[in-house]
């Protein structure tokens, strides 16, 4: 090989073909890389009008295709998780507001329920007044009862005339 001269390129193809594939001599493999072997034309050899001391490019095909895969697949990981703390959020969200709706509930029963305990105490509170007025008359209708018996008693026994 002369200086000067290339003896093979690794390039990536797009995926429109070349207007200028006719003049190299390529051939392609699965991973849509081109090998120019060597750059020919029917008519005279092409020089480079400087020297190329190593024109060996990294393999880009490869490590730009596996990083391009990572890439994508930390982009998609990524993704999810986005939309899985999206979605938390909205969840966490819809249980606070459950939790309110819960507990406005339950402080609604708790005035509901101190409102009805106050109206049973203040029946209880009549009943039992009247049940202590019932026992005083009660005590007092006995007792009269007891003194109309007692005077029964003493006026048939200081009356004569009664058999």
């Amino acid at each position: 090989m002369q200086p000067g001269e290339i003896e093979s390129l690794h390039y990536l193809l797009s995926s429109a073909p070349s207007l200028h594939s006719s003049q190299f001599n390529m051939s392609q493999d699965r991973t849509n890389r081109v090998h120019l072997n060597q750059f020919s034309n029917p008519y005279t050899k092409f020089q480079y009008p400087y020297q190329v001391q190593d024109m060996n490019p990294p393999p880009l095909s490869s490590n730009s295709t596996s990083d391009e895969a990572e890439d994508q697949q930390l982009s998609l990981i990524n993704e999810r998780k986005q939309r899985r703390m999206i979605s938390n959020r909205e969840s966490a969200r819809r249980s606070r507001m459950r939790k309110q709706k819960h507990l406005d509930e339950l402080c609604s029963q708790v005035l509901w329920l101190r409102n009805e305990n106050h109206q049973l105490i203040d029946k209880l509170n009549q009943v039992s007044e009247c049940h202590d007025r019932a026992l005083q008359e009660n005590a007092q209708l006995k007792e009269e009862a007891s003194e109309l018996r007692q005077m029964l008693r003493d006026f048939q026994l200081h009356n004569p005339y009664l058999p």
